[in-house]
């Protein structure tokens, strides 16, 4: 791309970035009003997937336009942003909450339901690993993706209905809408939906584009400029909402799950739309193929992503954690070309977890609870 032309595509960042960032804040309007049109057991994983709907889109141009790289950058700098940034940003807000309210060695403690959230994020990562290993993603991959989603809402649907949040607690949009009388209250819940859809369409594409020539223009790699400022614009709303919970100390369990329930649907969900989306737009079925830097990227969040999941084994989330997380993280983000050493850091922590669930010094809480949740819907209580 031509530096004066870079230069012209860069500059409708200045209405594309704020176009995103808009139209993601209109739908995280709309999922929140959604939840108290639902049960508690949909309602998460409703909010995780309608506030992600900016990044699906620009995941969608990314694979209609079929650049595996970016493809690549996108869902790999999501996730990893998430589990990352997010997930301890949570633990850090609740616990400076913590400490003004003069609790001590605070830990984020998970509800037992929240056990069916920790879980399914093993099957993906499990399935990754055959993802990673034969270096392709096809479509027969997104029909079992789709199939690992669709149990983790049977799952979540056994659940008793229950509010996450009250009506008091929300912002002044979601708010009035709620306050409409049936049934206009969902004609305005779905209006939200529409209208911050419409802006995704119109937007995405421009959006992509011009962050691409911004990239050239700052001399900033377009594969690194895409797996972060992508994402983080994308679903900067869902982590707002997810922050505001969080300094309540009774919502920080929630706000976690919220970025938990992102975590399983951009495994399955979104990865599962790209071969869809880059199919269709070649004209026929084809394979798409990772080089050898694509698998390093997936490699590295797979390992993260198994990191984050043996943390929470124990429907516990201390300071330690949170901080290794976000260290390992900025230090990937700092120096990009550690990523094997990052990865191997990953996995080695991974086997020192394994080690102590093992030993019996991390109770596997998750394991023990979720089969009697998925029998009677929630734990009988014991003497």
């Amino acid at each position: 791309m031509p530096p004066e032309e870079a230069r012209a595509r860069a500059l409708a960042s200045l209405w594309t970035f704020p176009g995103v960032l808009f139209s993601a804040f209109i739908i995280g309007w709309g999922a929140e009003a959604a939840q108290f049109l639902v049960s508690r057991g949909l309602a998460l994983a409703l909010l995780a997937w309608l506030q992600t709907l900016p990044e699906f889109a620009v995941e969608a141009v990314i694979a209609w336009h079929r650049d595996i790289p970016l493809m690549t950058a996108n869902f790999t700098g999501s996730l990893r942003l998430l589990t990352g940034v997010a997930w301890p940003l949570i633990y850090f807000t609740a616990a400076w909450t913590a400490r003004k309210s003069g609790v001590k060695n605070f830990k984020v403690r998970l509800h037992p339901e929240d056990s069916i959230g920790v879980i399914s994020l093993l099957p993906p990562l499990l399935y990754f690993l055959w993802i990673w290993y034969k270096a392709s993603l096809t479509l027969v991959d997104s029909a079992i993706l789709l199939a690992l989603y669709a149990a983790y809402l049977w799952a979540l649907m056994r659940m008793p209905p229950e509010d996450l949040e009250q009506v008091s607690d929300l912002p002044a949009v979601p708010r009035k809408v709620l306050g409409f009388p049936s049934p206009w209250k969902g004609l305005a819940v779905l209006g939200l939906f529409v209208g911050g859809g419409l802006i995704l369409f119109f937007v995405a594409h421009p959006f992509l584009n011009s962050m691409l020539a911004l990239a050239v223009s700052l001399g900033v790699s377009q594969f690194a400029f895409v797996q972060w400022v992508s994402p983080f614009l994308s679903e900067f709303p869902e982590k707002v909402t997810a922050f505001n919970w969080a300094r309540k100390l009774d919502k920080a369990p929630m706000a976690l799950m919220n970025m938990v329930s992102s975590n399983v649907n951009q495994w399955t969900v979104l990865v599962a739309m790209i071969p869809m989306v880059y199919c269709w737009s070649l004209g026929h079925v084809e394979a798409i193929p990772f080089d050898a830097h694509q698998r390093q990227e997936i490699l590295l969040t797979i390992a993260q992503g198994f990191l984050g999941l043996f943390l929470l084994i124990n429907l516990e989330f201390a300071w330690y954690e949170a901080v290794g997380l976000f260290v390992l993280w900025l230090y990937q983000f700092l120096f990009p070309g550690s990523h094997e050493f990052v990865t191997a850091l990953y996995f080695g922590w991974c086997g020192i977890e394994i080690i102590r669930h093992l030993l019996g010094r991390r109770p596997r809480t998750a394991f023990r609870v979720l089969p009697e949740l998925l029998r009677h819907g929630r734990l009988r209580k014991r003497p």
